[in-house]
């Protein structure tokens, strides 16, 4: 053996050890890289229009067997409204589509502790400056994951706080007041039945977001509204339920909810169901949807898992819906 490969010979086990450090550097410096910048982060912006001055949006995002729905008002603030289930693909989408809105503002809203609405919360605190997160009144849950989202909203350092009947939000051009459940400390109440209830009214045009509550509590809510119109006002914001422009229906459209006596009551001029292509619940159900066709004859229906995104576009007092 020459002088020369004796000395390659020799260095080998030096070169071995110097590529090792550096391989277990660079997987440091990436580990260090996720953890300052999570990759959500670093996804591109999902190509959505421009809003138009003065313009106010409602966004109803397809995400498969959950639900994400997104206020958009006219200073460019967001209310993300349930976060869909936390699958990568749709939390993905939920993130791209949010930086394509170019938010100068946002805050979360769960409706209530089902994975199918709050799984994907925990990677929006960490893709975004999260200004407010509003929880459920009436939680329900006691699970690892639901654990997880209080625990990165505490971090966050956000505004924290819960929504029970008469609190409203305020956003430029529109509102939103809580109609259901009645209070903090309601008894007696079952799991989707303490969904967070919302009245919309987003420059003037109407809007109610059901959660997940069945046809017992659409009944109780139509006989509180019948002893008095105004029984849900809050402070200077009406509450008006009849003649709806649009209805987000109640439980994904299931066979337990939107009920004949509730369809009456608002007459929607626009159903809008968010479900999952041939999910396992056969949602929606053949007779939801019959009884909405029943009680809003010149109503149309527009269902995520066949069309995909559904926006309202809102301009003076008038809408469109257009989907993507």
């Amino acid at each position: 053996m020459s002088q020369a490969q004796e000395k390659n010979r020799r260095r080998l086990p030096h070169r071995r050890l110097i590529l090792a450090l550096s391989g277990a550097a660079a997987v440091l410096l990436c580990a260090l890289l996720c953890y300052l910048i999570p990759p959500r982060a670093l996804l591109p912006a999902a190509p959505i229009p421009a809003r138009a001055e003065g313009e106010l949006r409602l966004h109803f995002l397809g995400v498969g067997q959950g639900d994400c729905t997104v206020a958009e008002f006219a200073d460019g603030e967001l209310l993300v409204i349930d976060g869909g289930s936390g699958a990568y693909f749709t939390e993905n989408k939920i993130v791209r589509y949010l930086k394509g809105l170019h938010p100068r503002r946002i805050s979360l809203l769960l409706t209530h502790a089902d994975i199918d609405h709050y799984g994907g919360f925990k990677d929006l605190f960490a893709a975004f400056d999260v200004a407010a997160c509003y929880l459920p009144a009436i939680p329900m849950a006691e699970n690892k994951r639901y654990g997880e989202l209080l625990a990165a909203a505490e971090k966050e350092g956000c505004e924290i706080g819960t929504l029970s009947r008469y609190d409203a939000i305020e956003g430029a051009g529109g509102y939103l007041v809580c109609i259901s459940p009645r209070s903090s400390e309601e008894e007696n109440i079952e799991e989707n039945d303490a969904s967070t209830v919302l009245y919309c009214d987003l420059g003037g045009v109407t809007a109610l977001l059901c959660g997940d509550i069945s046809a017992r509590r659409e009944k109780l809510l139509v006989r509180e509204y019948s002893l008095l119109e105004g029984i849900f006002d809050s402070g200077g914001h009406a509450v008006r339920l009849e003649n709806i422009n649009i209805l987000k229906t109640s439980h994904h459209g299931s066979e337990d909810a939107s009920s004949e006596e509730f369809l009456r009551l608002l007459c929607p001029e626009v159903g809008v169901l968010s479900c999952g292509r041939d999910n396992s619940y056969k949602h929606p159900a053949a007779e939801a949807l019959a009884r909405f066709r029943a009680c809003s004859p010149e109503g149309k229906i527009y269902r995520t898992d066949e069309l995909g995104d559904v926006i309202v576009s809102i301009k003076d007092a008038g809408y469109t819906v257009t989907v993507r």
